[in-house]
């Protein structure tokens, strides 16, 4: 790929400007507000805007403002995809994304790996490493890949950040949400008509309840 230079660096005025193809305008354009993004395989791009229409544009290659970002790992929602029968035809089952705070990976990581192993296909990010990662595509590529949620909710979740961005974008897209509550701290109003599994005093029966919940809404 074509190596870029990107105008947000210190000697910005004697860097090349970035254009990138407006498919509004139909023309090239020069990036207004250029930034340095990732996109979901892990390769380098620019997005910004239109400075004629203000529509989003991206432009794939690497720029020197990547050069002081650490490239995030290709994210693979479907790695392993779950095979489910669909009228004789089978297809790759869409994953359930589930939503932890940081002291609650381990809880997390052993909900995912269950339901997976009961049959809802699930992705689960246990090292936490693309939380700050400027994506292409604006949020992270799991949030769009995955068709429902499963919040892990505790005094963690309610005080992390990425916790709740990821909730709000799955709201905001109409996408279904199972909250699994772990403590008493309260949960904000935006989630209170999600169903709720008390994992707090008991582990099996909850589990059975959500396996089910979720099965039901991907079938």
């Amino acid at each position: 790929m074509t190596e870029q230079t990107h105008p947000h660096d210190s000697d910005a005025e004697s860097l090349d400007q970035i254009e990138a193809y407006c498919v509004r305008c139909r023309k090239q354009v020069e990036v207004l507000d250029p930034e340095p993004v990732w996109t979901s395989r892990g390769q380098p791009g620019t997005r910004g805007t239109c400075p004629e229409c203000g529509t989003t544009v991206f432009r794939m290659g690497r720029t020197p403002g990547h050069d002081r970002l650490q490239a995030p790992p290709p994210v693979r929602v479907e790695d392993v995809p779950k095979l489910v029968a669909n009228r004789g035809h089978k297809r790759a089952q869409p994953a359930t994304y589930v939503n932890a705070g940081n002291t609650d990976v381990d809880f997390g990581g052993r909900l995912a790996k269950e339901l997976d192993s009961a049959g809802v296909h699930t992705w689960f990010d246990s090292e936490h490493a693309t939380d700050k990662v400027a994506w292409a595509g604006g949020v992270h590529p799991a949030l769009r890949d995955c068709v429902q949620m499963v919040v892990i909710w505790s005094q963690s979740a309610a005080q992390s950040e990425s916790v709740q961005e990821a909730w709000t974008f799955f709201k905001a897209a109409h996408k279904r949400i199972a909250l699994v509550v772990l403590d008493s701290t309260p949960i904000p109003d935006e989630l209170r008509r999600s169903p709720r599994f008390d994992f707090s005093t008991n582990y099996k029966a909850p589990f059975r309840q959500l396996l089910e919940t979720l099965g039901n809404w991907q079938r």
